[in-house]
């Protein structure tokens, strides 16, 4: 008997329910409070303006959100290139040597994230073996902060955390791929170049837009890694939320700053999205 109108609303009513008190609920109360001032004592009043908004096109935060735009970018790419490199090399490999490829990969991920980043942490350390490389090759002249704590640093880690986000689904697009139209491209006289961008990056479109937008949407939020990673010195748009809600205690004001990171992480997502479903990424 197929299931009625009625059964369909009463089985949709707790995902929806979930959907709305978890999800919908908060990020509109989020909002609400964007528009809310903070007290002297650090409370929430429920007195509307817009300053709030007005606060963040001040040049300070504008230059952290810049920042933590160009370092999510690079993170991006950085994982965009490395990942189809080593997918590609990965997809040529003979099949029983594939799984044991990705199983070496995949193992450091099974890793807390908070435990790998201070693995890292404990090699460029004060004491750690790369500051006592340093000193052999420098000298004492050299700051052990410089190595312990960079923008470098911080990058080298987004990359090795947020790589696999982008790796597996390009791999999984290269295992599909038939390599024989690269040979029937060079057969008919084609260059590696169109071979390239007319052949294989069209079908590892929807797999590249995918896998950019689990990488640069989490990375534009980060705060772990910078944090650990980058000290004082590297403070990113997640840093300057947390900052706000949980040092300064102005409520309102993060607000704003998350809400406008939502809404272009909203962009971001829905821009890739439409591309990676665009007729020719499914040829």
């Amino acid at each position: 008997m197929p299931p009625t109108p009625r059964l369909g609303r009463l089985l949709a009513a707790p995902p929806l329910f979930w959907l709305w008190a978890f999800f919908a609920g908060p990020l509109i109360y989020l909002l609400a409070l964007s528009f809310a001032t903070k007290g002297p004592y650090g409370e929430v009043e429920w007195t509307l303006t817009i300053e709030n908004y007005q606060r963040t096109l001040e040049w300070i935060f504008v230059t952290i959100f810049m920042h933590s735009y160009w370092l999510a970018l690079l993170t991006t790419l950085l994982c965009l290139l490395i990942s189809i490199a080593l997918s590609w090399s990965i997809a040529t490999l003979p099949r029983a040597y594939r799984s044991w490829t990705l199983v070496v990969i995949t193992v450091p991920f099974l890793m807390n994230l908070i435990t790998r980043i201070y693995a890292l942490k404990s090699v460029v350390s004060y004491d750690g073996p790369a500051v006592a490389v340093g000193r052999i090759l420098f000298g004492d002249g050299i700051d052990p902060l410089d190595l312990s704590q960079n923008q470098f640093l911080v990058l080298y880690g987004m990359v090795a955390t947020y790589l696999p986000f982008m790796l597996f689904p390009i791999y999984v697009s290269f295992e599909k791929f038939d390599f024989q139209q690269i040979e029937a491209v060079y057969d008919l006289g084609g260059s590696p170049r169109r071979a390239l961008l007319q052949v294989l990056l069209p079908q590892l479109r929807p797999a590249i837009a995918s896998g950019i937008v689990m990488v640069f949407v989490p990375t534009l939020g980060e705060y772990v890694i910078p944090d650990l990673l980058g000290g004082a010195k590297v403070m990113l748009s997640g840093n300057l939320i947390t900052e706000e809600f949980l040092k300064t205690r102005d409520w309102p004001f993060g607000a704003a700053l998350a809400t406008e990171l939502i809404v272009f992480m909203s962009l971001v997502t829905w821009i890739f999205a439409t591309w990676g479903a665009r007729r020719g990424g499914q040829q």
